[in-house]
């Protein structure tokens, strides 16, 4: 029986017409680095405020990435908890009125609008509600001539009730911070992502020891998984870690999307 390389899957977060630029940027480095094939993890509508289909020049871009290998995945719709600025309220009301605090737990709150600065969009929607966004997002990526196997939720947060919409709508995968999962089966792979936070210094600093010492112990792990983000191309020292550990990476294992991956879970 053939012995299969151990799988490097590289994504990119965040990916719209607010973040081309930038996206295209980090592609190229990729691409230089060893790396031609990533799963591209979209925003239908990044922040309410770039509706990817109004932008032509941005799902024909799309459709050049998914034919040049790269793996298109639904990202959220927005990307951000509640349905615009006005109706996501604020932490510090809740806090100081408590019989608001019925409709989402602080705890919840503190998830979505602190760990995430707002953006842990699927976290604790309804199924009816995340039912909603994924059938809206995935009719705007048939029309873009798009078709994704897998949904990812911002933030890596998605609830239980969102989960179950997320297999209703018919995608085969879905990824959170520590595990990879088939839908279909419901087979969950241990593996924790790679990821950078780079809001503030001392965040950018943790960073890059955690993450050194993360590639460290997952050298065995049959999955390694590395998430990108566009702000992390804004600093010397993230990007310049990200590239060593993608040459270390690519010295023993195999590039692949996560479409790529799913089918030889399958396979085996």
């Amino acid at each position: 029986m053939q012995t299969l390389r151990p799988v490097f899957v590289l994504s990119i977060h965040d990916v719209s017409p607010l973040t081309r630029d930038r996206v295209e940027e980090m592609l190229a480095d990729l691409a230089r680095a060893g790396v031609g094939r990533t799963s591209l993890l979209v925003i239908p509508n990044h922040h309410h405020k770039a509706p990817m289909l109004e932008d032509e020049s941005f799902c024909r871009w799309l459709r050049d990435q998914a034919a040049g290998g790269h793996e298109m995945v639904l990202h959220g719709y927005y990307h951000m908890r509640g349905t615009g600025e006005a109706a996501s309220g604020s932490l510090r009301e809740e806090i100081e009125r408590p019989e608001a605090a019925s409709t989402m737990a602080l705890r919840d709150r503190l998830i979505t609008e602190v760990y995430t600065a707002g953006e842990g969009e699927f976290y604790n929607l309804s199924e009816a509600e995340a039912s909603g966004r994924l059938e809206q997002g995935l009719a705007e990526f048939r029309q873009a001539s798009l078709a994704p196997k897998g949904f990812i939720a911002p933030a890596w947060l998605l609830g239980l009730e969102a989960e179950r919409a997320v297999k209703k709508a018919g995608l085969a995968y879905t990824t959170r911070l520590k595990t990879f999962k088939d839908l279909d089966s419901g087979r969950e792979i241990p593996s924790q992502s790679l990821v950078w936070s780079v809001r503030a210094a001392w965040r950018r600093l943790a960073s890059l020891a955690w993450n050194a010492s993360l590639a460290r112990r997952l050298r065995g792990n049959p999955l390694l998984r590395v998430g990108l983000h566009p702000p992390d191309w804004d600093h010397p020292a993230i990007r310049r870690q990200i590239l060593q550990l993608i040459a270390a990476a690519l010295a023993g294992r195999e590039v692949m999307t996560y479409e790529d991956w799913l089918s030889r879970v399958r396979a085996r």
